[in-house]
């Protein structure tokens, strides 16, 4: 699989390699660059009742180019369970039973400390960054991806030049809510999905909300049996391919144009 990287904007930033992020307010792990050159930064969001750990070794499984790896921890413990199992919001109520419309509020506003530190104090373009989650995460994702954008329009009023992010790849993962957006965000998603009836999926009505919310939505549906994460080289083909479309490439001296032998995660 070859990823063809993107020649990067005027908003490259100068710093080759970026300070490691430190003051976040969630368990994090940070792992730059394999090739020394830290252009683009994944950041990966786990699903209801994980951790960040498996994620951080996904990200550098990947080992996409020129691109550093940062995985998130969800804020809230799941209540009432032994194992470190964790959620980006309150997900169950008082019997145990899934809550219908979840308020992920809180959450939202930490990430936007956690970006606000990645693009200020470590020098992160917004069009570098990318996000990638499963199921709760890609919903999380996605809602953040509206919430940035809904703020940078506000900038945009005071003469400040409006960037959105790089890109969200959402697994299993939709919006929480219908959106109300005047003007829908220019960052590309994916949506990769199971059809129904697998659990986690995406229904008709859960794609046309993402459509309303985003002007680059992509489909891409899996083998209709296996677990909610791709797990199969074809399964992760159409992730790569669009990574390889928005993946931006620093020209350093020794570096060819088209970077080959990434292999999806086993």
């Amino acid at each position: 699989m070859q990823v063809h990287l993107r020649e990067p904007g005027p908003s490259q930033s100068s710093d080759r390699v970026k300070k490691s992020p430190s003051t976040i307010p969630l368990p994090f792990s940070y792992t730059p660059s394999d090739d020394g050159t830290d252009e683009n930064l994944l950041v990966l969001l786990h699903g209801l009742g994980d951790t960040h750990v498996p994620f951080a070794k996904l990200g550098r499984q990947l080992k996409l180019p020129q691109t550093a790896v940062l995985a998130l921890r969800a804020p809230e413990k799941i209540p009432f369970l032994y194992e470190e199992a964790y959620q980006w919001y309150p997900s169950f109520d008082h019997l145990g039973d899934l809550i219908d419309r979840p308020n992920p509020t809180p959450t939202l506003d930490i990430l936007s400390k956690v970006f606000n530190h990645l693009i200020k104090d470590c020098s992160w373009p917004t069009d570098r960054i990318h996000l990638f989650g499963f199921a709760q995460g890609g919903s999380v994702a996605l809602e953040f991806g509206i919430k940035f954008w809904r703020e940078q329009r506000v900038d945009s009023e005071s003469s400040l030049p409006v960037s959105s992010l790089g890109s969200i790849v959402s697994i299993s993962g939709p919006l929480l809510s219908y959106p109300t957006i005047s003007s829908s965000s220019p960052t590309p998603v994916i949506a990769v999905y199971r059809p129904p009836p697998a659990e986690p999926s995406l229904s008709p009505a859960d794609l046309t909300a993402l459509k309303k919310a985003f002007s680059s939505v992509r489909e891409a549906k899996l083998g209709a049996k296996g677990p909610g994460m791709p797990s199969s080289k074809e399964e992760w083909e159409p992730i790569m391919r669009f990574w390889s479309e928005r993946l931006s490439r620093r020209q350093v001296e020794g570096l060819y144009e088209v970077l080959s032998g990434i292999a999806p995660p086993h």
